[in-house]
């Protein structure tokens, strides 16, 4: 069935689903009439086994808007949903005392509907999602101030970073100067007197040197 609107939409539609109308007409009720973004959330949170259904069916719908009528998911809402009976499969099972209890297989047909606001209306939505915190233009400025913080952030450390290796060059500098100065002042006697306690000749033997050396000129 074709369902003419005055906005553009899109629609999405699947038949023979083995779930009871039933059952899916008491989550279609939750989200009739909602934005995407709400009814997508609330079909997340609903604990009926039907919501993961009509969510897959929702999530069809937003493709064909934004694939085949290039319609942004944000400004769309479900304009229409229902859901009618499809056939139904009969089956039974076999009870005691040759009894025999009929089983009803149910099937639906359910079809959405996704409509785009009217541009006051979209206007009035940004204004109250921007007075709110919600927007997109919101996001994308909360987006920009993260990212500049950000990048702050890591300027920063990085010139702490640069600060700390140059004092650290520095303190090695000042280390080797006064190693430099004591070297350069460093006499040879002082350098003598610093090797003397490994000089391996005793004073005996040099007192005996000395011995040998005079007799031999005595005698001479």
């Amino acid at each position: 069935m074709a369902v003419e609107m005055d906005t553009p939409s899109a629609s999405a539609t699947v038949r023979y689903l083995p779930v009871s109308p039933y059952k899916i007409r008491q989550v279609l009720d939750l989200v009739r009439g909602l934005p995407v973004d709400d009814a997508i959330r609330v079909l997340q949170l609903c604990q009926k086994d039907a919501a993961d259904s009509v969510l897959k069916l929702l999530d069809s719908a937003v493709a064909n808007a934004e694939h085949n009528r290039q319609l942004p998911a944000d400004e769309l809402y479900l304009a229409r949903i229902w859901c009618d009976e499809g056939p139904t499969r009969k089956s039974g099972q076999a009870r005691a005392r040759g009894r025999y209890f009929r089983v009803r297989k149910r099937s639906s047909h359910m079809t959405i509907v996704l409509a785009r606001y009217e541009a006051d209306e979209l206007e009035e939505r940004r204004r109250r999602d921007e007075a709110s915190g919600r927007g997109a233009a919101t996001a994308q400025r909360r987006r920009s101030e993260r990212v500049r913080r950000s990048r702050q952030s890591e300027q920063a450390h990085d010139h702490d970073h640069d600060e700390h290796d140059h004092d650290h060059g520095d303190h090695e500098h000042e280390h080797d100067e006064p190693a430099a100065a004591i070297a350069t002042e460093e006499s040879p006697a002082s350098v003598t007197e610093a090797l003397a306690p490994y000089d391996t000749t005793s004073e005996a033997e040099a007192t005996t040197d000395a011995d040998e050396a005079t007799t031999e000129a005595g005698e001479e």
